[in-house]
């Protein structure tokens, strides 16, 4: 997997992705202190607000500024979206109001609605080589996962000898060295689209396609699998610790770094997994797993089990199967559209998997002190077992990837049919695009 790491375009993409990771997970801790400052015990209320802000605006102008940008350089964007997150967080400490926090909360998630899917589909053009791919599918996860177990840690470290408030400068670092990584690497130009579309058609391309497309049909039901039980690992952990278990902080952190450990390791052994099994087998198996642990800790906890172990154990295997899903979604992308069509619909995926948490934040929220933690989990697993039936029957298996078609619309001297020894009629692997505007029906 390191050997991904010897490409150097991909090399310094990567040490742009992790160091702005740990500058959002430093800026993640000084925003909770800076929040408790402002409003006391309302400070939850902040965040919740905060979280939900975040969640509009990646889903709601992902897609916008992705079809707005389409003719900006790469590099222009992704530099762009560094300096502003910079600059936000930069002002951050100087804010008096709880309404200028949501302000340049909102800014900030803007540039990281912009940045993230760009950055994303700039990969796939990076790493031509499927293994290659897989590899730097893995290590991302891997970043994600370090930088949940070790930004808290490096923050309380930070916080013995300074102020809060310095978190921030180290969140200003992080994203201009991100920058400063992006400015000097070699970040390939967008393919050039086969023709002008306008803006109403550059929005709608990417969810076009997606939702055209059966594997990423089963993609999304899988992201609504991953968000419905992953909500309640995130919200509910504290509760479940602190007021079930009467455990105290380091007893939260321990059940996370579970969850945390799980995901790394599967993320290590996914790229050998993969070259011997169907993305749809490892995906499928991980939402079930998903599915049924939740439901089986459920049980557990309604029985009245507390214990430490079958608590960490569940979360590490939760954390395995949620990797399990999310790391194989690339390759899943990848193959589903034209290089021209890779930043519309990375952007796709980016707004319709946050669309999902965003119904999955609010039922783990408010489901909890309503029904009990166990009967929460126990309805949040069943959405994700729903999720995962519906995968499977919009995800078929065992189709060719070469589908037999007709184009009988098209003029028999129609360039795509040229390509393809002139006949109407003919097989090859379907993508949706300009020649394919729905997805054949397979006998």
């Amino acid at each position: 997997m390191l050997s991904t790491l010897r490409h150097p375009v991909f090399f310094r993409l990567f040490a742009a992705q992790v160091v702005a990771l740990f500058g959002t997970g430093l800026l993640t801790i000084a925003l909770a202190l800076l929040a408790y400052d402002m409003a006391g015990a309302r400070a939850g209320t902040v965040l919740g607000t905060a979280l939900t802000i975040k969640m509009v605006a990646y889903v709601g102008l992902s897609p916008v500024m992705a079809a707005a940008l389409v003719a900006v350089p790469r590099k222009v964007v992704l530099i762009g979206a560094d300096l502003t997150r910079a600059a936000v967080a930069l002002a951050l400490p100087f804010v008096d109001a709880v309404w200028q926090v949501y302000g340049l909360i909102f800014v900030l998630q803007f540039a990281s609605a912009t940045f993230t899917p760009a950055f994303q589909a700039t990969i796939p053009d990076v790493l031509r080589d499927e293994t290659d791919y897989t590899n730097a599918l893995s290590l991302s996860r891997l970043a994600y996962d370090l930088e949940n177990l070790l930004s808290p840690a490096i923050a309380g470290l930070l916080l013995l000898v300074m102020s809060y408030n310095l978190l921030f400068v180290g969140t200003v670092a992080g994203f201009l060295l991100s920058a400063a990584l992006i400015l000097g690497a070699a970040v390939p130009a967008r393919v050039a689209p086969s023709k002008e579309r306008p803006f109403r058609q550059r929005l709608l391309r990417g969810g076009a396609i997606y939702l055209s497309t059966p594997r990423l049909r089963g993609l999304l039901a899988l992201n609504m699998a991953v968000a419905a039980v992953v909500a309640f690992v995130l919200v509910d952990t504290v509760v479940l610790v602190r007021g079930r278990f009467g455990g105290g902080e380091g007893g939260v952190a321990l059940a996370m770094a579970a969850f945390g450990a799980g995901s790394m390791a599967a993320a290590l052994a996914l790229p050998g997994v993969l070259k011997r099994v169907a993305d749809r087998t490892v995906m499928l198996a991980g939402g079930a797993g998903l599915a049924l642990g939740g439901l089986g800790y459920a049980a557990l906890l309604g029985g009245g089990g507390q214990g430490w172990a079958a608590l960490l154990a569940v979360w590490a295997g939760l954390g395995l199967c949620n990797s399990a899903v999310m790391t194989p979604a690339g390759r899943l992308l990848r193959r589903s559209a034209h290089a021209e069509d890779r930043p519309a619909l990375f952007t796709a995926q980016f707004a319709l998997s946050h669309a999902c948490w965003l119904v999955a934040y609010p039922l783990a929220g408010w489901l909890g002190p309503w029904l009990g933690l166990p009967a929460t989990l126990a309805l949040l697993a069943s959405l994700a077992a729903a999720a995962v039936l519906l995968a499977r029957r919009v995800w078929p298996a065992g189709q060719s990837p070469f589908i037999a078609h007709e184009h009988p619309d098209l003029p028999a001297d129609h360039p795509h049919l040229r390509a393809h020894g002139g006949g109407r009629r003919h097989s090859h692997r379907i993508v949706i695009d300009d020649d394919h505007r729905s997805w054949p029906v397979q006998p």
